[in-house]
Formats: structure tokens, C-alpha cells, sequence
């Protein structure tokens, strides 16, 4: 196979049905498949922003041979959901999907843009070194099984919040975050609830999260005063004391995040990790600081 006859098409001039269909063949033997159906990956596309105009679909005499798509938000792109039929994988497809995902963020006058791989997806991460990307870290994911007794809550001055107050909340500068927990995504789901909370000793924080039918995710989180892990020993222990029957999963945790301990130590483990990539720097106005992989 060459690249030279591979047609790069709009994701938008496919159904959701289609894009479906062929991200899931992409993905059948890839390290951590993650399946969708329909209804999941068009809540996908309305909760990342993802933009599928600027998406692409590859084709070659007919035939669909991979896809990748383009979040879009002020300032900044995000690949995500990129994927190439196993038998077409090493020909040059994934390259091509890439650098044509390049080149729509620029044509939006998007220099800064975000991605974030498996660990020990080799090729992947070549592919993607070799486009410019550099690392800026890694990033778990996390869950915890609702079999895990609750713990009794931390001793405290509990506050639960509406959406309303707990959306607002969350446009507080939290420093740099992946797209997945960004203000943005946060905003456009539903189910959000919050809760604040002030402590003994006047340690003071909240968290944001999502409550789907049978898992809590999504979460957001900020110490305003105090501990890190004193704070989210307490607002941890509150939430599943709130809800112990329900599973809780939670991805693109950065691995030196100062809350990290009290996840552990409330029963979460770890089901893998990504690597977190930027090509470009981001600009001023978005209030992100750069942090290099020590």
C-alpha cells in the first residue's frame, strides 16, 4: 500500500453509525480496546468538543482504513480516538491521519495542540514524537469498586452543591489539565454535583463529579487551603460514604498530583496509564503553566 491514493475525508460526511463501525474495527486488538456504541461516541463528540468537520476518515479504493478526531476549544486542538485498521497498520495511514489533523488545527489558527497515548503504545508515541509532540507527563486511570466498605466521613463542615454551584466552581484555575478534565468538559454534561468543604483546622476544598446510573467519573477537584491529601481524604470520604453501592472511574489523573495518596489509600487502583503530549506551547490567555517530565 502507498499513501499516495489515501483519501483524507471529512469525519462530518459519515453517521455516527459509520464512525462507530469503523473505530471499533480499529480497535480490536489494540492495548485497552474501549469499545463504543452510537449513543456513546455522540456523547463523545458533544462532551470534547470534538469537531467533525475538521475529523477524518481514511479511505483507499473505497475501502475505510482509519480515523481520527479533532476536539476544538479557545485556544488549543485535541487528537483523540485516532485509529487504523490492523492490517493497514506500519503503511502510513495513522502518519497521514495525523498530519492532516495538523494541518486542520492550523487552518483554525490552532498552533497548540493535545493528545495523550497509551503507555507502551511504541508506535504511537514514534509516530507522534516524530510530529512534534513532546511529553509533559503521565496520567492515570483510576478505579474503585463499589465492593470496598465506605469509609466513615472525615469529621467536617459539608457543604453539597447544586450544578449551578458546583459549575461554577470549576472555572477556577486548576493548572494544567488534560482535555478530558478540563472546565469545558465538565460543563457540557449533565449529572454534575459538587461538593465543599471546610475542615477542623480550616483546611478548606472541593470536588466536582458526575454521577451516571451506576458510576460516579468525571471528577474535579481543587485544596484551596491546606493538605492536599488531608483534603481529599475528606471530600473521598464523604462522596463514597454518599454513595457506596457505585462503581468509580476516573481517568487522566496527573501522576504528580499532591491529592494522589488519598486516592490510594481510599481503595482506588490503577487500570493503566497515558502519556500526555503537546505540540506547540499554549498561549498566555489560556493560564496554563508548562511542566517538562523530570
Amino acid at each position: 500500500m502507498t499513501t499516495d491514493d489515501i483519501r483524507l475525508i471529512p469525519a462530518s460526511q459519515f453517521t455516527i453509525d459509520q464512525l462507530t463501525a469503523i473505530y471499533n474495527q480499529t480497535r480490536v486488538d489494540y492495548l485497552v480496546p474501549m469499545p463504543m456504541n452510537a449513543a456513546r461516541l455522540a456523547e463523545y463528540v458533544a462532551t470534547y468538543d470534538v469537531d467533525l468537520d475538521h475529523s477524518l476518515v481514511a479511505m483507499q479504493a473505497g475501502e475505510l482504513l482509519g480515523v481520527a478526531m479533532l476536539g476544538v476549544r479557545a485556544g488549543r486542538a485535541w487528537v483523540t480516538r485516532l485509529g487504523v485498521l490492523p492490517n493497514t497498520r506500519r503503511t502510513g495511514v495513522g502518519r497521514a491521519l495525523t498530519v492532516g489533523l495538523i494541518e486542520n488545527a492550523t487552518r483554525l489558527h490552532l498552533d497548540f495542540m493535545m493528545l495523550e497515548v497509551i503507555k507502551n503504545n511504541t508506535p504511537a508515541h514514534q509516530l507522534f514524537l516524530s510530529l512534534g509532540f513532546h511529553e509533559v507527563g503521565e496520567l492515570l486511570v483510576l478505579r474503585r469498586a463499589p465492593l470496598i466498605p465506605p469509609p466513615d466521613p472525615v469529621i467536617a463542615d459539608a457543604r453539597r452543591l447544586d450544578p449551578a454551584d458546583a459549575l461554577a466552581l470549576i472555572g477556577r484555575d486548576r493548572g494544567t489539565q488534560p482535555w478530558t478534565n478540563q472546565s469545558e468538559s465538565l460543563m457540557n454534561v449533565s449529572e454534575v454535583s459538587g461538593l465543599q468543604m471546610t475542615l477542623a483546622d480550616n483546611s478548606r476544598g472541593w470536588l466536582v463529579y458526575q454521577r451516571q446510573k451506576f458510576t460516579l467519573t468525571r471528577f474535579a477537584y481543587k485544596t484551596e487551603v491546606g493538605d492536599p491529601v488531608t483534603m481529599a481524604s475528606a471530600f473521598l470520604s464523604h462522596l463514597h460514604h454518599q454513595f457506596p453501592r457505585l462503581d468509580t472511574q476516573i481517568e487522566n489523573i496527573q501522576v504528580r498530583d499532591p491529592h494522589l495518596a488519598a486516592f490510594f489509600e481510599m481503595g482506588y487502583v490503577e487500570s493503566f496509564r497515558r502519556i500526555e503530549m503537546w505540540r506547540g506551547s499554549p498561549p498566555a490567555s489560556l493560564n496554563m503553566q508548562f511542566q517538562a517530565v523530570s
